[in-house]
């Protein structure tokens, strides 16, 4: 029969065998963030949006996180619908200004000196 001692004794014993392997994992965890990291595959992403100039900080999501994307070794590709293609045009773009984000027209230049194709 099992006595509330034995029940503690063990209780014990299983906390102790669980910091040892929290230990362990620790000290191998450790020892992988030293290794050099392999390179990760590079993706071909498609963004797609439809927000136009009546939501100016939706509008250059598209734009800044694929410039984001870009700048980080993938293939981008930016799709304009509905009303996200008046974007297209160069005074729309200067008229954009996004909260918390750089202007639109700021975003763009960098768009195409990356040379990322936009479609609309």
């Amino acid at each position: 029969m099992a006595t509330r001692r034995n029940f503690l004794e063990k209780s014990t014993q299983l906390a102790a065998g669980a910091l040892a392997a929290a230990a362990i994992t620790a000290s191998n965890g450790e020892a992988q963030t030293q290794q050099p990291q392999t390179p990760k595959k590079k993706l071909h992403i498609l963004m797609r949006s439809s927000w136009g100039t009546d939501e100016p900080t939706r509008a250059s999501f598209a734009f800044s996180h694929g410039l984001a994307l870009a700048d980080a070794g993938h293939d981008v590709q930016i799709f304009l619908t509905h009303d996200a293609t008046y974007l297209m045009r160069k005074a729309t773009v200067d008229a954009v200004k996004p909260i918390g984000w750089p202007p639109l027209s700021e975003t763009m230049a960098k768009i195409v000196d990356k040379r990322i194709p936009v479609f609309s």
